[in-house]
């Protein structure tokens, strides 16, 4: 699956990246440069820099950096077509796909996309229809306002057979394709919902590709009516509300996860924006997988009644398997979401916020039905909490358990422990056993944290060379008269790479990205005696434009390249070409005048290599101190390109 590299281009020249992540983050424009609060991580001084012109952003304080197709896989948590399809559809640019076949299947799903569209706004200017007057008095009367029936989209019904086809004027296998209608028997086109409310459902990216029908509370006819699935919906992994409340599950690293739509929109209302509901179906693994792109930690808001909590034990094997921790949210007993919301919204909250982990949830359910009022009930109650916490595939944490079990139940640690040990757990699941052994091999580099981050210091900017330009200084030397040992490409990577300190070779990086055409002609490799810098200028280089660059340098073995050339791209320079040209040319003499009087010293004849020691600190001390003269620039910098090689 691909789309042609042309429509690619087309797509990221016609984004403005700055109104893309405007729409994320308030930006201010600082010199040639717009700055704000990072959209990707917490913090109250702005850090995130975006450079317009070569539409490419950097976060000095979490390292996130690319171009607008990269942002908006970020922060829409897209895949890379996806993330271009998405960019598309708001600059109105037809794609074409590698595949004859896929693109054609793209142009008709984004065909149903906008019949669904035409579908949900038809509905929803129904409601305000005479004949919608006891589906607005029933929704009043589950404490929606206007705000919450317009961003939630409701709709109605009427309670005729073809309203809907009549208004699209589709052919019939568009209808079906949609879940919208059919052809009855009567051969005359019949639409799918009548006299009932309707909750649009929407995939993450805001895509209407669905309805929830509730009947009104005298009418005839089950409760609940779903769109059956189609060609745009797979009910079993898709999550109401996803659309509205990925934002917020991000920003609070949890997702809370509801039986109805109705309880949805009660979490909303009690100010967790973060709720998502199942769509008339049990919470399946597609369900985790989704939710899992966006966070870790998932809380279980079913109902406190018996088969909400089986419902809720059905996720226990999901922990391991995904690497996800599930809590559970305690609700009085016949209550929900939604009827709790309007009665007591901050109760509703601080349920939230008092989730329990699951195993606790379930032990703690254990001990609540049981009659420890009696010697026999407590040991019946702390022999069943065991069977719960056999279960669990941590000894630590079946350990920790033990212990509470104990001092509630009033029974001695060892006799449980002894009870815990009399039968093996149960086996894992073999996708969960996979997992583990996929950790014994290359899983220490997935968990690699990114190469940009810091070294062992507090993770401040740290200013140099040519000013305070939001660097990050790992403590490494550079080259400023020193011969610190650095790490090349090849050799074992450590867990915190190390980052180029801001100084001479950094700052001609900056220019060569910003002011090339005055730093290209005086720069050559010999210059930098950072391996990382010089891979970064070969990079350059080599590169029609930064876009370019980036993407050589993703796939470049020197893995810091790409976060240094993204950092850079959104730094200006206003400092000296020749200043920095003449430190750069001084710096390399010094590193060649090492290099010779290394040799004099183990040859059988040290005298011939004086002349050219001699020489090179002469030119040297030209290039240094207030009377510095250019003009001897030239003349050593064709000398050292031209050793390079005896040199390196």
């Amino acid at each position: 699956m691909g789309i042609v590299d042309e429509d690619i281009v087309k797509v990221r020249d016609a984004s403005d990246i700055v109104a893309v992540i405007s729409t994320h983050t308030a930006l201010r424009r600082v010199g040639q440069r717009w700055t704000g609060l990072c959209p990707f991580h917490n913090e109250k001084s702005p850090s995130f820099s975006v450079n317009q012109q070569e539409g490419l952003y950097y976060c000095f304080g979490c390292q996130k950096s690319g171009d607008v197709i990269t942002f908006v896989r970020e922060i829409e948590h897209l895949d890379f077509v996806g993330a271009v399809e998405w960019l598309a559809s708001k600059a109105g640019i037809t794609l074409t796909y590698t595949d004859h076949d896929e693109g054609a299947g793209r142009k008709r799903q984004k065909m149903l996309h906008g019949v669904m569209d035409k579908a949900v706004a038809w509905y929803h200017q129904r409601l305000n229809a005479p004949d919608a007057g006891a589906a607005r008095k029933y929704l009043r009367s589950r404490g929606f306002d206007r705000a919450m029936v317009e961003q939630f989209q409701v709709g109605w019904a009427p309670d005729r057979w073809d309203d809907l086809c009549r208004y699209l004027k589709v052919p019939d296998d568009v209808l079906v394709d949609c879940g919208l209608g059919m052809r009855n028997k009567a051969g005359r086109q019949q639409d799918f919902f009548r006299s009932r409310i309707l909750f649009p459902i929407f995939d993450d990216q805001g895509r209407p590709v669905a309805f929830g029908g509730r009947k009104l509370p005298d009418a005839e006819g089950p409760k609940y009516q779903n769109s059956r699935e189609n060609k745009l919906y797979n009910k079993s992994a898709t999550l109401y509300g996803l659309n509205w409340a990925k934002t917020d599950i991000v920003n609070a690293n949890e997702a809370v996860i509801c039986e109805g739509y109705t309880d949805v929109v009660g979490f909303f209302r009690a100010g967790v924006p973060r709720a998502v509901a199942t769509c008339g179906t049990a919470l399946t693994e597609d369900h985790i997988r989704s939710l899992k792109r966006f966070t870790r930690k998932i809380i279980l808001a079913y109902d406190a009644d018996e088969a909400g909590q089986n419902a809720a034990e059905k996720v226990y094997a999901w922990e391991e398997r995904h690497d996800i921790e599930v809590n559970v949210l305690g609700l009085p007993p016949g209550a929900d979401p939604d009827e709790l919301s309007r009665e007591d919204p901050e109760a509703l909250a601080a349920a939230v916020r008092n989730a329990k982990p699951f195993l606790a949830f379930r032990v703690q359910r254990v001990l609540d039905a049981a009659d420890v009022s009696t010697p026999e009930g407590r040991a019946r109650a702390a022999a069943a909490a065991i069977e719960v916490i056999r279960e669990h595939p941590s000894p630590f944490l079946r350990d920790q358990y033990v212990m509470e079990v104990a001092g509630f139940c009033r029974v001695d640690e060892h006799q449980l422990r002894v009870q815990l040990a009399a039968a093996p757990r149960p086996k894992p699941q073999p996708e969960a056993a996979d997992r583990r052994r996929r950790r014994g091999g290359d899983a220490a580099a997935e968990s690699e944290p990114p190469p940009w981050v810091g070294g062992s210091g507090s993770g401040e900017a740290v200013g140099g060379g040519f000013g305070d330009h939001g660097g990050y200084d790992d403590s490494d030397p550079m080259f400023a008269g020193t011969s610190a040992p650095q790490q090349r490409p090849g050799a074992p990577r450590s867990a915190r790479p190390a980052m180029p300190k801001d100084g001479p070779e950094v700052e001609a990086l900056r220019l060569l990205i910003h002011r090339r055409a005055e730093i290209e002609p005086w720069l050559r490799p010999i210059l930098f005696g950072d391996f990382r810098t010089r891979g970064a200028y070969e990079v350059l280089i080599a590169s029609a434009d930064v876009a370019a660059a980036l993407q050589a340098a993703a796939e470049h073995p020197v893995a810091e390249l790409h976060g240094l050339i993204a950092r850079l791209a959104v730094e200006e320079s206003s400092a000296p070409v020749d200043d920095v040209v003449s430190i750069l040319v001084a710096e390399a003499a010094v590193r060649a005048i090492s290099v010779f009087e290394v040799a004099a010293r183990t040859s059988d004849d040290p005298l011939a290599y004086s002349p050219l020691i001699s020489w090179l600190k002469l030119r040297l001390e030209s290039l240094r101190g207030d009377d510095a003269n250019m003009d001897f620039a030239p003349e050593l910098l064709a000398w050292l390109d031209e050793n390079s090689a005896e040199l390196s």
